[in-house]
């Protein structure tokens, strides 16, 4: 199972409560205040890991709660820190903060709205009015309309971003534990030698988030469906992915390593295939198109043989159009264009009608399923990284 976005709830410990007590020994009957201060709660901390490629560990353990400091204790000894929860995520796991909404307005039995400003998380789409009293119902215009999708409501109330894990060994601390109480001897004076009190711990930091994973590749597959991207990634690396004559066989994004005679290595992410309004959402477009926005090259994939009755310099238009819509950032990136499925006897027509209209635009052919011209593919992206490589360190 894939989990690329989980909604969670992260808790830091608490502080522990100081303690309030008193030094009594023999030959000290009075000793004075001894009570010692609580220990700080524990962190919840998040680090970045490469070892990683999903969420599935979050979506088992959505609740994320640190540990307690304990309290103080008589004789001066001050409690034990509470432990930091240490979570792994993958590399390219952003996290939004939720925001928190206010709470819903309760109707009275007299049919009056009550003013109730506790907040809440948020759980769910808008809030709705709670009925008390069945009569009150004419008195209030209900909302029937069906909750959006989970996907839509996410989109608009995504929240504010927290922080981008990129790098390997990566920490950020998400909650931060609540600060023990001191114990009764911080208050000593001379005034007030025997105080009978002591702070209690201050709560940890809480909340509810949402990590959304993009993957971190160096080459993105994008195409229609069926056009052949997972047989490219099973003939270029030892990932196999289900490949069917059917369009959607692949359903979340699939990570193959290319390796090369020199033990040189690349990565390449194969997402599921895009139609028109992708960056509408359009067939969970936006599921599919954030995990190519951290690639380094893109790699427009086409069914030079139409197959499914469409022209190649069309589907070239509508994958660009669709990139741009999404973000216009994505049309910078340094594109490999490649004809694929060469081997049926209406692509050679098509890549002459395709060369006509589209210019200066070099094509590679390939037929992914004969494992012809795939050695020259995985020379061609090699090159293009290795450039891309070269202008970020520049």
């Amino acid at each position: 199972m894939f989990i690329d976005e989980i909604k969670i709830y992260a808790r830091a410990g608490h502080g522990g409560k100081g303690c309030v007590a008193f030094m009594r020994e023999a030959y000290r009957p009075k000793g004075g205040p001894s009570g010692g201060n609580g220990g700080d709660g524990g962190n919840v901390i998040l680090e970045a890991s490469h070892d990683l490629n999903n969420l599935i560990a979050q979506y088992y353990q959505p609740r994320l709660i640190a540990q307690k400091g304990e309290a103080g204790l008589g004789k001066g000894m001050d409690g034990k820190t509470g432990k930091d929860l240490i979570v792994k995520v993958p590399c390219g796991t952003s996290v939004w903060k939720l925001p928190v909404a206010p709470a819903e307005p309760l109707i009275s039995e007299e049919g009056e709205i009550e003013s109730d400003a506790s907040p809440r998380l948020t759980n769910s789409g808008a809030g709705r009015p709670l009925i008390r009293n069945a009569g009150a119902i004419q008195a209030v215009e209900m909302d029937l309309t069906l909750e959006e999708p989970l996907a839509g409501r996410r989109a608009r109330d995504k929240g504010d971003l927290v922080v981008d894990l990129t790098e390997h060994g990566q920490r950020f601390v998400l909650c931060k534990g609540g600060r023990g109480g001191l114990g009764n001897r911080n208050f000593a004076t001379a005034r007030r030698q025997t105080p009978r009190f002591a702070q209690p711990g201050e709560q940890g930091e809480e909340g509810e988030y949402l990590l959304e994973l993009r993957i971190m590749a160096d080459v993105g597959l994008v195409g229609y469906p069926n056009a052949g991207k997972s047989t490219l990634l099973t003939a270029i690396s030892a990932a196999r992915p289900k490949v069917a004559p059917y369009p959607f066989t692949t359903l979340h994004p699939q990570i193959g390593i290319v390796e090369y005679p020199d033990f040189h290595r690349l990565t390449v992410c194969d997402v599921p295939g895009l139609i028109e309004g992708a960056h509408q959402n359009v067939g969970l477009g936006h599921a599919f198109l954030r995990h190519i926005q951290r690639c380094k090259i893109l790699v427009l994939l086409l069914d030079m043989a139409g197959t499914d009755n469409r022209a190649p310099w069309e589907d070239y238009h509508n994958l660009r159009k669709e990139l741009e819509l999404y973000d216009p950032a994505m049309l910078e990136r340094p594109q490999l264009v490649v004809a694929n499925k060469m081997d049926e006897p209406a692509a050679p027509e098509n890549l002459r009608k395709f060369k006509r209209r589209i210019r200066k635009t070099p094509v590679l052919p390939i037929s992914a399923a004969f494992n012809e011209g795939v050695d020259q593919f995985s020379n061609a992206i090699r090159q293009e990284v290795e450039k891309a490589n070269a202008r970020l360190q520049d």
